[in-house]
């Protein structure tokens, strides 16, 4: 790996210092500062769709869940932002756990949809990302009875990713943030060189993967003539993510992406965050949350990082146990900072 280029240099030296210690493991019991039961009766729940911002013909949702039932107070709100790769996905992939745990609680959930990579660029979802919260700020408590001073963001996998970037992106901060299986850098060897690992492994061509993606702009990947998951797996197959997703040679232009690096943005008044990552993850390595952590440590940052052993991308192999306890550790946590709106 080329070693030129100072900020190439930075990344990849954070990557293999942390090698040293490749596993932080939290208890899980402890991780949750208070008891919470996934499996309480489900709740009734009003669903809504709003358009947040129109962009040409394109418009770019984004789904309200409302628990039944009056509150005297506007409501506490937790916004879900979709994995996929920034590739992949749409707002209805929300969790259920999750979705149905702050629900029980009296917390109003939205999901988001934004535009994906690569018919836009990184600078374009975050655009996005930005005007779904500010809609959620000026709109949100007239049209759904929340309070967004108690504002909590969650994800999975690029999703994640999304959540860490809302903790330097979004105004004012989020009072929590989790993300799962989320990442922090955007341009280190495990994207930017060929993927050893099966999942990535693919036999389709340059021009047949670029097909899939040749497309007009879109919000949900489902609206697509091609496949982007096997875009993604080429991409990952060539080490050539980085690019496709923003539009720059991380090798030649490297100062470009640190806008979009969580790692690169941690400040002291970066918001609490949880982070839960399997430690065996062949699709986002778990040392990208201990990367994360060590950024979070040195500015002072409140955080946990929970490694759930044996779990791959998703948390898939992992014992049932542990990951029931890494979901009630991730309610505890929003419930902690935003309350509940009952």
């Amino acid at each position: 790996m080329d070693f030129s280029c100072p900020f190439r240099k930075c990344i990849l030296m954070s990557h293999h210092t942390s090698m040293r210690f490749p596993f932080i493991v939290v208890p899980l019991i402890a991780a949750a500062a208070a008891p919470v039961c996934l499996n309480a009766a489900e709740r009734e729940f009003e669903k809504s769709t709003y358009v947040y911002k129109t962009v040409d013909d394109l418009e770019i949702k984004l789904d309200a869940y409302v628990p039944d039932g009056k509150s005297d107070a506007a409501r506490p709100v937790a916004v879900w932002i979709h994995g996929g790769a920034l590739i992949n996905g749409h707002r209805e992939g929300v969790s259920g756990r999750m979705r149905d745990a702050l629900l029980q609680r009296g917390i109003v959930l939205i999901s988001i949809d934004y535009r994906l990579a690569p018919e836009t660029k990184v600078s374009g979802i975050h655009e996005d990302v930005k005007d779904a919260f500010a809609w959620i700020r000026e709109e949100g408590p007239a049209e759904l009875g929340i309070d967004p001073d108690r504002l909590a963001v969650h994800g999975g996998s690029a999703g994640g990713h999304l959540t860490l970037v809302t903790g330097y992106l979004i105004k004012p901060r989020p009072q929590a943030l989790v993300a799962f299986w989320g990442y922090g850098d955007i341009v280190g060897p495990w994207l930017s060189e060929p993927s050893p690992h099966a999942r990535h492994a693919t036999d389709i061509s340059q021009e047949a993967a670029w097909k899939q993606v040749s497309g007009p702009p879109v919000s949900d990947s489902r609206e697509r003539d091609g496949n982007g998951g096997a875009f993604y797996r080429f991409c990952r197959r060539e080490g050539i993510w980085p690019k496709a997703v923003t539009g720059w040679d991380p090798d030649e232009e490297p100062e470009e992406f640190i806008p979009y690096m969580p790692l690169l943005n941690v400040s002291e008044d970066y918001p609490p965050t949880l982070m839960i990552h399997g430690t065996e993850d062949t699709d986002v390595p778990y040392e990208q949350s201990v990367l994360m952590a060590d950024a979070f440590e040195k500015h002072g940052v409140e955080h946990r990082l929970i490694a759930v052993e044996g779990g791959e991308h998703g948390l898939a192999g992992a014992e049932p146990d542990d990951i029931d306890a890494a979901y009630e550790a991730a309610v505890a946590f929003i419930v902690d900072r935003i309350g509940t709106g009952d």
